[in-house]
């Protein structure tokens, strides 16, 4: 068995740092590659796209490579987006651009085309004008693990025309098991009879076990990446499959200067981008959702622990097997429809002070302060969702509206015994059978961007967020201030604390909004007093 094994760290791993790996660490890695046994190392992309700035492994152009030192034995591969083939560009015309030199006059020896399904039957023909220029030709095709029997079989039969080097699939909702991958191998076996190639994903935690099975059904070229570093969770890790393909080959391999590598380069910036795979990206490939919605939440600040799962659950839903940030805005926030509610918080807020209760530390911090404040001058206590740093007889209502968390208070709101204030009527059905039996206030929610109204028994707010909702349900009640506790917000240059600031602006320069005073120490650009001068 003629095995090839294929590191892709910088194509797959540029996705967190925009491709910019600097040459010390690419030829310290080059050196442990080829001591780890490695065959063949993806340097990059080759692109027309010129977006932004991205570093030399998003281009890997013959200049790029030439000034690396390239260890003897080390196949030197780029890969190519389909639909930079199948596009505006004519294809001959953007494989010239692309490849401007043949293989002979070129330090590239492999290339690799990544496309959808959708795109294969247009794009196949780059294998003939690639393999006329003297390169060896790969094809990965991406999403197949949800097609039929049928369809990959048809995918196959296509491949069959052409004189590529490898046709891989990937696994690129990291949704597969080893009897699944080991199904398509056949299906794809049936038809077309060349080397076969696997390229795993980790969001199951199974992207090893997955490229050893494929192994053992006959794939014969296997990727992976240092660390796993890739888009989403990561791949199957090379430190790993290079202790596994060494015990295949039954030859010893040298594992030092890639563990040296792993120390000092790797670790570091996988404790500062966060790769891997954790509960959220194992929900994404059990659901087959796109891994780049849970890597964009991850990496920003202003996405909480309800906001991952909602977006989740609503995409399990609506389907997010491509990737789209005007889809993940949209799942981010809910209640688009025409808002429904039956009360009016006017019979409990008109003409009160409201003391608004969040969920930051400066509750508990100013308890004693703020129980005081509360006997003695008997605001409307309103608390987020099951804040509980104040005595619970000091708290006359709760408010909550976003369903993921709801569903995760149930059980402790229906024990608390403050009525809740939440959009009940639109609610998901599973969350509304979890309040049973709970004394419900329901107030109607709209989101519509930078806007804010008030109407009597239903509100419209900027975003889910519950600290708008709360807001909105005091102005609507006629509260005559609303004072805070609790919004501590966010160290220097958190998102959180920019979109927090956006919200109270709007808040302010809306018709009819109320007075906000933060009685305890914010972040927040709100007008601040001291609960203790009061």
């Amino acid at each position: 068995m003629n095995l090839m094994f294929l590191d892709c760290t910088f194509r797959d791993g540029g996705y967190y740092n925009a491709w910019d790996f600097s040459p010390e660490l690419i030829h310290q890695y080059l050196d442990a590659m080829q001591a780890a046994g490695v065959d063949v190392v993806e340097l990059g992309f080759r692109t027309l796209k010129k977006q932004g700035f991205q570093g030399p492994c998003a281009f890997t152009t013959d200049e790029f490579i030439r000034s690396l030192t390239i260890p003897a034995g080390l196949t030197v591969g780029v890969m190519v987006n389909g639909n930079e083939l199948v596009g505006e560009v004519p294809q001959q015309e953007a494989l010239e651009r692309l490849f401007p030199n043949a293989s002979a006059e070129s330090p590239v020896d492999l290339v690799r085309i990544a496309c959808h399904v959708h795109e294969f039957e247009k794009a196949l023909p780059a294998v003939t004008w690639l393999k006329e220029r003297g390169y060896q030709v790969g094809f990965n095709l991406m999403q197949v693990a949800d097609r039929t029997e049928e369809e990959v079989k048809a995918l196959a039969r296509l491949a069959k025309a052409y004189p590529m080097d490898a046709l891989y699939f990937a696994d690129s909702m990291g949704s597969m098991n080893p009897d699944q991958a080991a199904q398509i191998i056949q299906w794809f076996r049936s038809e077309w009879k060349g080397p076969m190639g696997i390229h795993t994903h980790d969001n199951l935690g199974l992207a090893l076990s997955n490229t050893l099975r494929a192994l053992d059904e006959g794939v014969t070229w296997v990727d992976s990446t240092v660390t796993g570093m890739g888009r989403g969770p990561g791949n199957a890790r090379t430190e790993e499959l290079a202790i596994e393909i060494a015990e295949r080959r039954g030859k010893p391999t040298n594992m030092v200067p890639l563990m040296v590598l792993l120390r000092e380069h790797f670790k570091p910036m996988q404790a500062h981008y966060g790769w891997g795979t954790n509960p959220y990206y194992y929900l994404a490939g059990k659901y087959g959702i796109h891994p780049t919605y849970i890597q964009e939440m991850l990496s920003d600040s202003r996405y909480s622990e309800e906001d991952v799962l909602a977006v989740i659950e609503h995409l399990r839903v609506e389907g997010g097997k491509k990737f789209s940030l005007n889809t993940l805005d949209a799942a981010r926030h809910f209640y688009r429809g025409e808002p429904k509610g039956q009360w009016s918080p006017k019979e409990r807020f008109a003409g009160r002070e409201v003391l608004l209760l969040g969920t930051g530390p400066g509750v508990a911090r100013h308890r004693e302060a703020l129980e005081r404040y509360i006997r003695a001058h008997k605001p409307l206590v309103l608390a987020l969702n099951t804040q509980s740093a104040i005595g619970a007889e000091l708290i006359d209502l709760r408010v909550a509206c976003h369903p993921v968390r709801l569903l995760a208070d149930c059980d402790a709101h229906t024990r608390l015994p403050q009525p809740l204030i939440t959009p009940y009527s639109m609610l998901p059905a599973d969350v509304r059978d979890s309040l049973t039996g709970k004394e419900i206030l329901d107030f109607g929610l709209n989101v519509q961007a930078e806007r804010f109204e008030f109407a009597e028994s239903h509100c419209i707010v900027p975003t889910s967020m519950v600290v708008a909702y709360a807001l909105a349900v005091a102005t609507s009640g006629k509260s005559i201030k609303i004072l805070m506790a609790g919004f501590d917000g966010y160290g220097a240059g958190d998102l959180r604390n920019l979109e927090m600031n956006e919200l109270l602006e709007v808040y302010s320069n809306s018709k009819g909004s109320t007075p906000l005073v933060s009685l305890t120490p914010t972040h927040y650009r709100v007008e601040i007093s001291s609960v203790y001068a009061l």
